[in-house]
């Protein structure tokens, strides 16, 4: 018997969005690497694909995480340059 099996009870009032399923869920019925959440609404766990896309937008575009590449600071293209021999 796993001693780290407990099942975690859900709330009401709280809303996931099951991955793997692709359906809203109120209190977490399935393990926390398969949904996102929770939410407080159904109408915002449904939106949940949604929501995670606008935030990696987000964050992508945010100046503060787009650094450059230590590529592109020191002015190589990549390719590499092997030793001659």
């Amino acid at each position: 018997m796993a001693l780290f099996k407990k099942r975690q009870v859900g709330k009401p009032g709280e809303w996931y969005y099951c991955l793997v399923h692709h359906k809203v869920e109120e209190g977490p019925e399935c393990p926390a690497k398969d949904r996102f959440g929770p939410y407080g609404t159904p109408e915002e766990a449904t939106r949940a694909m949604e929501t995670a896309q606008e935030r990696n937008l987000e964050w992508q575009n945010d100046p503060k995480w787009n650094d450059k590449t230590r590529e592109e600071e020191e002015g190589t293209s990549g390719t590499g340059t092997g030793a001659a021999g």
